[in-house]
């Protein structure tokens, strides 16, 4: 039988428990990255501003457990898992290609495509595992990795999430998904400034986190500590991942969609006798 190509195979369903797993580890980790913007003055947080990041990054690795149990749970088979292994240990080797080079990060990419062909639920799954793989790989674990994991989940996952996945083809997607890369390219950064800026309080500098400050004064901090420190990173970064998505993309695509096929992740299994 012809597949109908507006039919999008998903590779990992998500049923109810783990869209709300998967919005609470999201709603956590959104306060994990943002809170030194909002913390008032003499709340707790802004007290402990040196000790908040480690206490994310202890709790980060739980709640991301959390969800990536839930979702085996509910929609993970052997197909699945066996084509994030793959997937993750291709996004694990590309990284050390690059990176601290100029942000040169070709995994971006192909988080992108993969998140984008097999959905947002594969894609988180894909982000959190491949970074956390990357990271055994080339030695950077640390109290950012957590939030890496959570970062690049949350890449991969907006891809699914991209209209068009059942009838937009060719040129057209390759743009779409080129602009989604840079832009997720940039927040990515972006966000890890948020994780690592707040180790800059006490310095005498106008790009250094003030606990408590004004949400408008700390935000312009923040934005001239990104344009000081990480824009050199962010912006080599969307290019690479615009310039793959373009030359490399169609291919790659053709090959994961063929993949998901043959694996007929929808297929209803049936037991016979023998």
């Amino acid at each position: 039988m012809t597949p109908n190509p507006a039919h999008r195979v998903r590779a990992v369903r998500l049923g109810p428990r783990s869209l709300l797993a998967l919005a609470l580890v999201s709603a956590t980790g959104a306060a994990a990255f943002a809170w030194p913007l909002f913390a008032p003055a003499h709340s707790g947080v802004a007290a402990h501003a040196a000790d908040a990041p480690w206490l994310f990054a202890a709790l980060l690795p739980l709640l991301l457990a959390v969800v990536v149990a839930t979702i085996a749970d509910t929609g993970l088979d052997a197909k699945a898992i066996a084509m994030i292994g793959v997937l993750a240990a291709a996004g694990a080797a590309l990284r050390p290609l690059g990176a601290g080079t100029a942000g040169i990060e070709p995994m971006f990419f192909l988080m992108v495509l993969s998140g984008r062909v097999l959905g947002p639920g594969f894609g988180f799954v894909l982000g959190a595992v491949t970074m956390f793989a990357s990271a055994l790989l080339t030695g950077g674990v640390g109290p950012w990795m957590p939030y890496q994991m959570l970062a690049m989940g949350w890449v991969a996952l907006g891809a699914g999430a991209l209209p068009g996945a059942g009838r937009l083809r060719g040129r057209r997607e390759l743009v779409l998904l080129a602009v989604y890369g840079a832009v997720a390219s940039v927040a990515y950064g972006t966000a890890m400034n948020l994780q690592g800026w707040t180790l800059t309080q006490g310095m005498s500098s106008g790009i250094s986190y003030v606990p408590g400050d004004a949400v408008g004064a700390n935000l312009a901090r923040f934005v001239a500590y990104c344009l000081a420190t990480s824009l050199g990173w962010d912006l080599p970064r969307a290019v690479v991942t615009v310039a793959l998505t373009l030359t490399l993309g169609g291919p790659v695509l053709g090959a994961l969609r063929r993949a998901t096929r043959r694996a007929a992740f929808e297929a209803p299994v049936a037991f016979e006798r023998p």
